[in-house]
C-alpha cells in the first residue's frame, strides 16, 4: 500500500470516529438532557397553570435536578472540547482521563503532568487529546478485567519537542498480543502524523505496549 493510500484510509477512519462520537453525544442530548429539561419545564408550567407555588420540601428536589442537569452539561462540554484546551494541554489531558479513572476501577492510572507547559495552538492540543482518547479506546478492554491493567501517561518537553508517552502493562501475553495488533492502531499512527505534522512510534516490551507521540 502506498503512503497516499495509507493516509487516505487513516483519515477516513479518523473522520468516522469523530462522526461516531458526535452522533453518540447528540443521542445522549436528545434522550437524556432534553428530556430532563422538558420534565422540569413541564412541572413548572403546571404550577403556573394551577396557581401553585413550590413548597419548602419540593425546592431541594428541583435544585438537585438542576444541579444534575448542569453537571451532565459540563461533562458533555468537556467531552467535546475541554475548557482548558486553549490554556493548558496538561489540564486538558487530566480532564480527559478523569472519567476513565472514575468508571474503570480495574485500570490503574499513573499520570505525570508538568506544572508548567508551553502555549500550544488549541487545534493542536485538541488533536493530541483526541489521539490519546482513541488510543485508550482501542487498547483498553471495555469489560472489567480480573487482573488490573496499568497505564502510565507522561507529558514532557525535550528542547523544543513535546513528548506524550503512554505505557500500558497488560496482565498476560495473549491480551498484549490482541490489543497491540489491532489495525486501528495503524490508522491512529498515520492520522496523528498527518494531522499534526508530528511523529509517532510504538513497540512492545515484555507485557508492556509503549507509545510515543512527538510534535
Amino acid at each position: 500500500m502506498t503512503s497516499e493510500q495509507r493516509t487516505k484510509q487513516a483519515l477516513q477512519w479518523w473522520f468516522y470516529r469523530e462522526f461516531l462520537k458526535l452522533f453518540l453525544e447528540s443521542e445522549k442530548i436528545r434522550d437524556d438532557l432534553l428530556q430532563e429539561c422538558f420534565t422540569i419545564r413541564r412541572n413548572l408550567d403546571l404550577l403556573t397553570i394551577d396557581n401553585l407555588s413550590l413548597s419548602v420540601t419540593e425546592i431541594p428536589a428541583y435544585i438537585k435536578k438542576i444541579d444534575k442537569l448542569h453537571h451532565s452539561l459540563v461533562q458533555l462540554s468537556d467531552s467535546l472540547c475541554p475548557i482548558s484546551i486553549q490554556d493548558s494541554l496538561p489540564l486538558s489531558i487530566e480532564c480527559l482521563l478523569e472519567p476513565w479513572i472514575n468508571s474503570h476501577p480495574d485500570l490503574d492510572f499513573q499520570i505525570n503532568m508538568p506544572v508548567y507547559w508551553r502555549i500550544e495552538e488549541p487545534k493542536r492540543s485538541w488533536i493530541i487529546v483526541r489521539s490519546l482518547e482513541e488510543l485508550l479506546r482501542i487498547t483498553l478492554p471495555e469489560t472489567e478485567m480480573l487482573l488490573p491493567i496499568y497505564i502510565h501517561i507522561t507529558l514532557k518537553q525535550i528542547g523544543t519537542i513535546g513528548l506524550l508517552t503512554v505505557k500500558i502493562s497488560y496482565p498476560d501475553i495473549s491480551t498484549l498480543i490482541f490489543y497491540s495488533h489491532l489495525p486501528e492502531l495503524e490508522y491512529l499512527y498515520d492520522s496523528f502524523k498527518f494531522l499534526i505534522s508530528g511523529k509517532c512510534s510504538y513497540f512492545n516490551k515484555n507485557l508492556m505496549s509503549i507509545w510515543h507521540f512527538y510534535w
